[in-house]
């Protein structure tokens, strides 16, 4: 059996809740259309910002290994909201920009397939509910 991770929240009046993370707090509240106090983020957003950050985390971590620094990379996910509730998220796409001087394309996509099919476990648990894409966008 794995490692097991927790996370705690504490209710602070409203809608609004401290969320605890390794010792890291911060804010999630509901916006105020619906009581809340627009406070922090909403949960389910946040997961976006995890399949960021796992992904984004993998690329750089291989490009490193590949002695490849990006002069800026920037990754951003859209998601797909349904209608119907449970209103859930049941598409994703991930774009990943690389800015500098001929980055070199064929360790970008490398990089970014790597994290995609081996190793960033958020997109893993999330590819079991939903369709995830990405898109790769290189400038000059």
């Amino acid at each position: 059996m794995g490692k097991t991770t927790k996370t705690g929240l504490a209710w602070k009046g409203e809608m609004s809740f401290e969320a605890e993370v390794n010792g890291h707090k911060f804010m999630i509240d509901a916006d105020e259309a619906v009581g809340g106090k627009n406070r922090g983020p909403r949960p389910k957003p946040l997961m976006l910002s995890a399949l960021a950050g796992c992904t984004a985390m993998d690329v750089i971590s291989i490009l490193k290994k590949m002695r490849v620094t990006p002069d800026e990379f920037y990754v951003d996910v859209e998601a797909n909201n349904t209608e119907e509730h449970p209103k859930h998220y049941d598409a994703f796409t991930i774009y990943y920009k690389f800015k500098g001087k001929d980055p070199p394309k064929d360790k970008i996509e490398k990089a970014v397939n790597l994290s995609q099919d081996r190793y960033c476990g958020v997109s893993f648990m999330l590819s079991k509910a939903a369709d995830i894409k990405h898109e790769i966008i290189i400038e000059d």
